[in-house]
């Protein structure tokens, strides 16, 4: 299974206007050879260089989406993809683009081919879904970008 996107490469940097510092607009993210027995998708992008004095867990979680169906092939610049849209750090249940704080950071999105649909309701966290998850993960692709604003 693969995650790309056609605005930055695996470990490139993002551009702005998907960023806190332009449009804050989500990036285009094509899918590609999903599981054929997948039930269902889950999306998680999150931030793993958060200062600990900002955020003592060091994480900052972006964008949480599950029960995606797995027949999807894209997600469209600027668009929510179809499914469940669970709650971000910032309790966002959309897409929250990079702003760090400090440095550069890294932004990871990680995609789920799962086999079965999540019993998690509107708002679930990082954590519930990837509890979750547990044991019905098929198949898990990351695409991981960069973004500086100093």
């Amino acid at each position: 299974m693969k995650i790309t996107s056609s605005t930055f490469e695996h470990e490139g940097l993002i551009p702005a206007k998907h960023t806190c510092s332009a449009e804050g607009i989500s990036p285009p993210l094509a899918i590609s050879d999903v599981p054929s027995e997948a039930k269902s998708l889950a999306l998680i992008m999150d931030d793993t260089d958060v200062p600990t004095f900002f955020r003592a867990d060091g994480m900052w979680v972006h964008w949480v989406v599950f029960n995606i169906p797995p027949t999807i092939s894209e997600i469209n610049e600027g668009q929510e993809p179809e499914g469940i849209h669970g709650a971000g750090t910032g309790e966002n249940l959309n897409y929250y683009g990079p702003c760090p704080p400090d440095k550069e950071h890294r932004y990871y999105f990680k995609l789920y081919a799962l086999d079965a649909m999540l019993d998690l309701q509107e708002k679930a966290t990082k954590e519930q879904v990837e509890a979750a998850m547990e044991g019905h993960i098929l198949a898990k692709a990351e695409l991981m970008g960069r973004y500086s604003m100093v």
